[in-house]
């Protein structure tokens, strides 16, 4: 692991499209409900088994509620031979910093379009 990195130097990695992977190591449906645009999602207790997935990346940052379980995960993920090049990272003040500053994207609510349509009868 190489460290925290912060929400703002997060925000200005995706806005400049830079090459990274923002992994969230929550569950899916907190996933689902709010994250980071263009982050991804490998819950925590998946990483073991998933951490050949960032094989060849050069920069990982792990994103969590609160900046601390993703302290660990960066650990796991940059302790796997297949990252050793990679530049890895926990983003400190996790998803609660971040969302309070930039805002986060939310499922859409499914909406019944026929309960908004005029009845025809």
């Amino acid at each position: 692991m190489d460290g925290e990195i912060s929400p703002d130097e997060v925000k200005d990695l995706l806005e400049d499209g830079a090459d990274v992977r923002i992994v969230d190591i929550r569950d899916a449906q907190s996933f689902t409900h709010s994250h980071i645009p263009g982050s991804e999602n490998v819950p925590f207790h998946e990483l073991t088994s998933r951490v050949e997935e960032f094989e060849g990346d050069d920069h990982i940052v792990t994103v969590c509620p609160h900046g601390k379980a993703s302290v660990q995960a960066a650990q796991l993920i940059g302790s796997y031979e297949g990252t050793a090049d990679a530049r890895v990272e926990s983003m400190a003040g996790g998803l609660e910093k971040y969302g309070m500053k930039y805002g986060l994207a939310r499922a859409e609510e499914e909406t019944d379009e026929s309960a908004n349509a005029e009845s025809p009868f």
